[in-house]
């Protein structure tokens, strides 16, 4: 390439993304520890920036659904990657579950997540709304990890512009994260809307604004990913989020290994090890037929180029959709697609991020069966008054006035943070598991799931027994499995010769 020679080097930094979204947004979230171990150590080799292992949808599924303890997933990598600082996905005030919680809840969180082995804290917020950082931000400073602070990336137009979702909007967000104390800042793009040419816009302008490092995570749900990251990495972006081959595409992460080969002799050059990264997409393959189960194979397209005309999140469809069958209204989801961006500047433009995404899907289907706000969901009614925080612009009072109706908190929304209105939990919660649980990590696992963690907990120390559909399958399993199929085809195939 003409000039390249006069681009100062600046190889880029990458973090891996297997261990937690790339199984999150392929497979459910459903990869077991026991399949992660023993390319841990090898993983540890390659020389990853970080290696995002926890968070998100992690802690719940695991042990909701895998009957592991989440916290010792962190530990018993750590021993075996002892090199490459681990990455978590927080959720600013609502940690790694779907509600804000108090203070000292996210105090205890954030000091054991630590203390196990957690070393960058990637916090975002569902609307942005930095005064929901504030105490996570306190707690990882005090005990001497790494904040990023994040910014949500979303849209009204098709391209970055308009109204809210400017180039301004994110400059400021990210001055003010800066100012908070954040030590990198991170662009996440969750829908896979950020174009090529938007991101390095954005990214020299924040490069201009900001002095801390900046990452970008995005999707590959809408095709665009690895474009964007080019252009991205040729505005100076610091780091990327990528997957191994395997658990990459679709609406994961771009993989890492073209990326390797794209930027080599180049003065991005990452210096990964392409052989390394392969020998670990073997492995990788060797164990997906284990949860394929889990693969979304309805389609042909492994993007979902639909997503750049409608804007809308897989999850929050298929919600959509669901809550329309159970009301045999599923002829009317044209509706309720014409419906959304409506209910969505009604109340002042979130991004669709969970738990946003699941209140404006909702809403946006009760005004379609019942009349626009003639049913109120409480979710819509907690997000009005504030509990979830400040919308990105201010919702109007014709709308405030008909969702808050008859809601018991009150008419007028909260100005204050949303978390100083909740009473502490940390000491009702280890009364309410004494006899049970047995360390602070147990407590915590009650606190945030307080169903579902009681139910792992009295699994863990042999109370009740594991039920099957709990326990891991084999790939012995597996290829039985596959066998009976082919013997049924074949069978079936027979009679009708």
């Amino acid at each position: 390439m003409e000039g390249m020679d006069k681009i100062t080097r600046k190889p880029i930094k990458i973090t891996d993304t297997t261990f937690r979204d790339g199984h999150q947004s392929c497979l459910a979230t459903r990869m077991r520890t026991e399949d992660m171990v023993p390319i841990a150590e090898e993983l540890d080799s390659v020389g990853f920036h970080s290696v995002e292992m926890w968070g998100g949808a992690t802690f719940d599924v695991t042990h909701r659904f895998l009957g592991e303890d989440p916290w010792e997933r962190v530990r018993t990598l750590k021993r075996l990657m002892p090199k490459t600082p681990f990455q978590m996905l927080l959720r600013g005030q609502n940690l790694v579950a779907y509600r804000n919680h108090p203070d000292d809840l996210v105090e205890a969180f954030v000091e054991k997540s630590a203390e196990v082995g957690i070393d960058i804290f990637r916090c975002f917020d569902a609307v942005n709304d930095e005064r929901n950082f504030e105490a996570a931000f306190r707690v990882i400073k005090k005990v001497g990890k790494h904040i990023q602070g994040t910014i949500c990336y979303s849209l009204t137009e098709r391209r970055m512009g308009g109204p809210v979702y400017h180039l301004s909007y994110y400059l400021e967000k990210a001055r003010v994260l800066e100012g908070m104390g954040a030590d990198s800042l991170c662009i996440k793009d969750m829908a896979g809307l950020l174009a090529p040419y938007d991101v390095y816009e954005l990214v020299k302008a924040l490069k201009g604004a900001v002095r801390i490092p900046i990452q970008l995570h995005t999707h590959y749900t809408s095709g665009m990913a690895s474009m964007t990251y080019l252009k991205a990495i040729e505005a100076g972006v610091d780091i990327i989020d990528t997957a191994l081959a395997p658990f990459a595409l679709r609406s994961s992460q771009p993989a890492v290994e073209p990326i390797v080969v794209a930027l080599e002799g180049t003065p991005w050059d990452s210096k990964l090890d392409l052989s390394k990264l392969l020998k670990l997409g073997e492995y990788l393959e060797t164990i997906a037929p284990k949860y394929r189960e889990f693969l979304d194979t309805t389609r042909m397209a492994v993007i979902d180029t639909s997503v750049l005309r409608h804007q809308i999140p897989g999850g929050m469809i298929s919600n959509m959709v669901s809550q329309l069958k159970q009301q045999k209204a599923l002829h009317r989801i044209d509706e309720v697609y014409a419906e959304l961006p409506q209910a969505r500047k009604d109340l002042g433009y979130p991004p669709l991020v969970t738990p946003t995404s699941q209140i404006v899907g909702v809403q946006a289907v009760l005004n379609v069966l019942f009349g626009r706000y003639k049913m109120v969901s409480k979710e819509t009614q907690d997000y009005v008054y504030g509990l979830y925080g400040r919308p990105p612009i201010a919702i109007s009072d014709e709308v405030k006035k008909v969702v808050l109706k008859g809601y018991k908190k009150g008419k007028e929304p909260i100005t204050c943070r949303p978390a100083d209105l909740i009473e502490p939990e940390m000491e009702r919660a280890k009364e309410e598991t004494k006899g049970l649980a047995r360390d602070i990590c147990d407590t915590l696992i009650y606190a945030l799931f307080p169903q579902t963690g009681t139910q792992f907990l009295k699994w863990k120390y042999g109370l009740e027994p594991m039920p099957e559909k709990v326990k891991p399958k084999t790939l012995e399993e597996v290829k039985k499995e596959d066998e009976a199929m082919v013997k049924a085809k074949a069978e079936a195939q027979k009679k009708t010769a």
